[in-house]
């Protein structure tokens, strides 16, 4: 019971992290919620068009939130490791991508160039979902659940039935 509360706090804080994330600079000054979401699935890339919040990176990011809260309603490790998977999938995706739009990725510095905190946010709460994931316990699986069910009594011997056919 323990794992699954620690395992469930640090899925909400990634989760947290990550729908946090958007709304921090990611490269360059702009943020996550700037990118459009179909820019990573395109042969043109990353452009300078600005998206709407639901279209951006924000929604993979809020996938993930509500994957791990459904994990930790439904005790699932399985569903806690995909959200994690889903959101460090998006952020190396648009990292790949990004790197090919500009001609490569630089570390931000004090003057905001180059990557941000968002991004960091992005790997940090994906690798805090997956720990997560690592760390709860999950349900007992059906065969522990069964086993441990009380069992009916037994009928206890006694006379047998009598054989009364009159």
């Amino acid at each position: 019971m323990i794992r699954n509360v620690l395992g469930s706090l640090m899925g909400l804080i990634g989760a947290a992290a990550a729908v946090w994330s958007p709304f921090r600079p990611w490269y360059d000054g702009r943020h996550g919620r700037d990118y459009r979401l179909g820019d990573l699935f395109t042969g043109t890339g990353i452009t300078d068009a600005r998206a709407t919040l639901f279209f951006s990176l924000f929604l993979p990011c809020l996938v993930t939130a509500v994957l791990t809260l459904a994990a930790i309603l439904l005790r699932s490790r399985v569903l806690m490791a995909a959200a994690g998977v889903i959101v460090l999938a998006f952020a190396v995706l648009w990292m790949i991508r990004q790197g090919q739009a500009v001609g490569g990725l630089s570390v931000g510095g004090d003057d905001g160039q180059g990557l941000g905190d968002g991004v960091a946010n992005a790997f940090g709460a994906g690798a805090l979902i997956l720990l997560a994931a690592a760390v709860m316990s999950g349900r007992p699986s059906r065969r522990l659940r069964d086993r441990d069910l009380p069992r009916p009594p037994e009928p206890e011997p006694g006379p047998p039935p009598s054989q009364n056919h009159t």
